[in-house]
């Protein structure tokens, strides 16, 4: 039987785990980014019929950190299925060599930069845990924030690096 995802491995084998791992975590992270759409949507809409009453219900904060979740949680995704914008024109009229080198160097960068930014965007949600920081509003804690976006960072240098080791492959079929 064959496998729908086109990056496959023997099943059984320590890869293949690690593999339904890393999907599984990238699809679960997605449908986070779906239902926090959902989220901002009806909050919107509710605070839309509310004023027609003359009250409201403050959403600012929820959006807030519901829109930087929803943006950090779909970044794995968009790099699982090779979602995001790239320059075809250039690239297409460059030597083979040159291709592997181009690509070879800007996901090294790219694994370099979300490793930076997984790194620093966890060390300053333990800042935010430990100085007990709140949103203005509600009060809602914010370290949190963080740490699901130095997450979703971890998934996508996991996930370059998988793309590495498999060019020309999704890791997902979109």
């Amino acid at each position: 039987m064959a496998s729908p995802n086109p990056i496959e491995a023997t099943p059984g084998t320590v890869y293949a785990y690690y593999l339904y791992g890393l999907r599984s975590m990238v699809y679960a992270m997605a449908v986070v980014s779906g239902l926090g759409i959902l989220l901002m949507m009806g909050l919107t809409c509710v605070e839309i019929i509310v004023r027609l009453f003359k009250h409201s219900i403050y959403p600012y904060d929820i959006v807030k950190i519901t829109g930087a979740v929803t943006i950090s949680c779909a970044l794995p995704y968009t790099t699982a299925v090779k979602g995001h914008v790239a320059i075809e024109f250039f690239f297409h009229k460059l030597s083979r060599r040159w291709r592997i080198l181009v690509d070879t160097t800007t996901r090294s960068l790219a694994i370099l930069l979300f490793s930076l930014l997984a790194w620093r965007c966890f060390a300053y949600g333990t800042t935010l845990l430990q100085k007990g920081e709140v949103t203005l509003t509600l009060q809602i804690p914010t370290y949190w924030i963080m740490y699901v976006i130095s997450f979703s960072c971890v998934l996508v240098v996991l996930i370059i690096f998988e793309h590495m080791l498999h060019p020309g492959k999704e890791l997902i079929k979109p």
